[in-house]
């Protein structure tokens, strides 16, 4: 028996990503087509138990599709974490008249509603917002392709410098357990190694390579790490490693850091975005909970949350083929 849906909260939680106000303009949009209400929660898992909800209609959302962040803004919960922090969330949820949340952020966001689903059966809906790609069951995550561009032309303005003083640049992106961001920029922009966790290569053989590389003729070299590769205790200590043991280059490190979250949305990611915005919806609205929506192979589709848990996408083995060719 399918339960009624007549006013549907969205909220973002977690590291922000470049799309998410795409996705609530999605949300909220798709709310006003099927004429059912719709309600801004304001950070996150923290707004709900606060109770800092907004009604939203179609026109509270024009003019966000290009931005990056989120407007509803996002934040990190303690008080989610503990019971009496869920109860109370709940409660406002139900005195809101609130039937269902969408749900938009990476796996700490999904965790949560896990376990609000098994304590209080609430349907939630989950999107996949982060720049990582590190959730199981989509191709893509929302903001992964604008993190990806953004990276891209960092380090494409850094071998500038590199090229005009034959420096050898460690370039440091985010990824923490998923090298995506490092192996697909670092081929794009034409790195000369790529460190990701989900491969370990080794201090020595780095050095070697980079040694056979200025041998063949090479005056500097970008090497993109990602920051969960553990080769070196972290960036600078590999930095000062290959400064002993490799004297031919100038080594400089630079950490894009959070510049990778920001920024105007790709058009790539606005549709996928909305896509999902929209599938969200058509979810709650077919009685289904507690699942995430994803894109498979240009499609959209659906998977359990513990399953969208259950392990990142694996890397692809091409890939590191294609970067160990292309490096030579």
């Amino acid at each position: 028996m399918k339960h009624k849906i007549n006013k549907i909260a969205v909220l973002t939680s977690g590291g922000d990503a470049p799309g998410m106000n795409a996705a609530i303009r999605a949300v909220v949009r798709s709310c006003a087509y099927h004429q059912i209400e719709c309600v801004g929660v304001y950070r996150g898992y923290e707004g709900l138990i606060e109770g800092d909800f907004k009604p939203l209609n179609a026109r509270s959302v024009k003019n966000i599709i290009n931005r990056g962040g989120t407007f509803l803004k996002s934040a990190r919960s303690k008080g989610f974490r503990t019971k009496e922090g869920r109860v109370q969330a709940y409660k406002n949820l139900k005195e809101n008249n609130i039937d269902a949340l969408v749900a938009i952020g990476g796996d700490g966001t999904f965790t949560g509603a896990i376990v609000f689903n098994e304590e209080h059966n609430f349907p939630i809906v989950g999107l996949p917002g982060t720049i990582d790609n590190d959730i199981n069951g989509t191709d893509y995550t929302i903001g992964y392709d604008t993190a990806l561009n953004t990276v891209v032309e960092a380090i494409d303005k850094i071998r500038d410098t590199a090229n005009s003083h034959n420096r050898l640049f460690l370039v440091e992106v985010m990824g923490r357990d998923a090298g995506d961001i490092a192996l697909n920029a670092g081929i794009g922009a034409g790195a000369e190694e790529i460190l990701i966790p989900e491969q370990d290569m080794g201090r020595e053989r780095l050095v070697a390579s980079l040694k056979r590389s200025k041998a063949s003729g090479k005056s500097s070299s970008i090497v993109v790490v990602a920051e969960g590769d553990q080769i070196g205790k972290n960036i600078f200590g590999l930095a000062e490693y290959i400064r002993e043991h490799l004297t031919a280059y100038e080594c400089k490190v630079t950490v894009l850091g959070h510049i990778q979250r920001g920024g105007t949305p790709s058009c790539y990611d606005r549709v996928l975005a909305s896509r999902l915005g929209v599938g969200a919806v058509d979810a709650l609205l077919n009685g289904e909970r507690n699942i995430m929506i994803g894109v498979v192979h240009n499609k959209v589709t659906s998977i359990d949350f513990k399953e969208s848990l259950k392990g990142a996408n694996k890397i692809d083995k091409d890939l590191i083929r294609v970067a160990d060719i292309t490096s030579v």
